[in-house]
């Protein structure tokens, strides 16, 4: 299994599926946040003041796999915002996160409800 493969099904897991209408956005507003979660995940800690409680839950069951497979990915060298879209459960950015490891993955980040987040994904770029 490729890297990218494994750290797209490590975080598969955390994925809150539903339909989404994209839209035009000017720029993301959740990239650090996203980073952070990336960044403290590799390094075997779920941030739990950003994750909502399912979020949270799940991230947690599945840290081990997510884990080491964040890590072989190596350090993140850059985020880049893609599109906003607006879904029941409020907005989702996806942004291409590239690493050092020269892969490339597109991540979601979004539901923002009381000030954490209920929805994190990644896929392929």
């Amino acid at each position: 299994m490729s890297r990218k493969s494994v750290a797209a099904a490590a975080f598969a897991g955390l994925l809150i599926a539903f339909p989404a209408l994209s839209q035009d956005a000017p720029g993301g507003e959740y990239a650090d946040a996203l980073q952070r979660m990336i960044t403290e995940t590799a390094a075997g800690t779920c941030p739990e003041d950003v994750m909502g409680a399912e979020l949270l839950a799940a991230c947690q069951q599945q840290l081990a796999q997510m884990s080491a497979g964040l890590a072989s990915l190596g350090a993140i060298e850059s985020v880049t915002f893609v599109r906003a879209e607006e879904t029941p459960n409020g907005r989702v950015e996806v942004y291409t996160v590239r690493f050092a490891s020269g892969q490339a993955l597109n991540w979601g980040i979004g539901g923002l409800q009381d000030g954490k987040y209920t929805v994190a994904y990644a896929g392929g770029a």
